[in-house]
């Protein structure tokens, strides 16, 4: 008798319409919370190819509220100079397999639920000034996110190329409540900030951490790398310094490596994981002059709890193609 357990294919295109951001932001706040109290994860792995040039990378994590366990893997560069994102889903009790998934269209979604979950967790609750660094798919999934966790009345919006600024801010603004503007540089989005989003492709500071306002929060989701970083020393400094996993500090988390390295640190100066602070482990925010700082790699917490939050859709809406896994205990005969 077969025991091949059946799972689902959910393409890009089924997934892309199955939740709003704001169910994302649910699902992700989850996910820190259950690693808050201890829910098991890995920085991401990532190796590089030099010829051709590109990067194949992976992370997993494991949720047992949700009851479920993944790896987000992708390949980017490449000869094909593009990306690909492939997202295996498990059972975190019986350990068979639920879906593999085309993972593209929830990326920024789930990013920027994480975001949204940093800026929910750390910024002062009368937030109202938001400021974004960057005008792509990422920048605009971070900016749907943070909208569903504060009143903001106003966002400016900042790249240096003034069709994409313009365009991004015109967008948004048909599309959100808050008022969106472009603005000409990078000091005049961060001056008066409330809370500040920086989502680019920099390798070098994007903003003078002087600039930051007392009381302001920041998210930074565009460093990935050791020598990689969007914020500057100064910013990290001053900030009470909360990453998605307090292990990425060691591994590829560019501004705190560079920060320490120059002095303007010491290696204690991570002040909790997101998820502690998320689960009440931690405290966050402990005055109303703080700044704070979410490091945001990138992680299997978000990926995992939004990834299972729209296969439960999916099978709620009969969609996906069947495919079927052998145990090992049927398919490792050696014949």
């Amino acid at each position: 008798m077969s025991t091949h357990k059946e799972a689902l294919f959910l393409r890009s295109d089924e997934l892309a319409d199955l939740a709003a951001p704001a169910d994302y932001v649910d699902a992700v706040r989850e996910g820190y919370r259950q690693r808050g109290e201890g829910a098991p994860a890995e920085p991401r792995t990532s190796l590089p190819s030099e010829d051709p040039p590109g990067f194949f990378t992976g992370y997993l994590a494991i949720l047992p509220d949700t009851g479920a366990m993944g790896t987000y893997t992708y390949g980017a560069g490449f000869g094909a100079q593009d990306a690909h994102f492939m997202l295996s889903l498990f059972d975190s009790e019986s350990g068979e397999p639920l879906a593999l998934m085309d993972g593209a269209s929830m990326n920024p979604f789930k990013t920027g639920a994480a975001g949204a979950v940093g800026i929910d967790a750390l910024a002062r609750e009368d937030a109202t000034t938001l400021s974004v660094i960057g005008s792509g798919s990422q920048a605009r999934g971070q900016l749907r996110a943070a909208v569903e966790v504060r009143d903001f009345d106003r966002i400016d919006v900042y790249s240096p190329t003034k069709e994409s600024r313009e365009s991004f801010a015109a967008e948004m603004n048909e599309l959100l409540d808050p008022t969106v503007a472009a603005v000409a540089s990078s000091a005049a989005a961060v001056e008066g900030a409330d809370v500040v989003i920086t989502a680019t492709r920099a390798t070098e500071p994007v903003f003078d951490g002087d600039l930051l306002e007392d009381g302001a929060h920041v998210t930074a989701m565009g460093q990935y790398a050791p020598d990689v970083r969007e914020v500057d020393a100064e910013t990290v400094s001053r900030a009470k310094y909360v990453p998605d996993l307090r292990a990425r500090t060691k591994t590829d988390a560019g501004a705190f490596m560079m920060a320490l390295e120059s002095g303007a640190i010491s290696e204690d100066h991570v002040h909790a994981e997101l998820g502690e602070v998320v689960a009440g482990v931690e405290p966050g925010r402990e005055s109303d002059e703080d700044v704070t700082l979410f490091d945001s790699g990138g992680t299997a917490i978000e990926t995992v709890a939004a990834a299972h939050m729209l296969y439960e859709r999916a099978v709620e809406n009969d969609l996906g193609e069947t495919l079927e896994f052998a145990p090992a205990s049927q398919a490792l005969t050696g014949k």
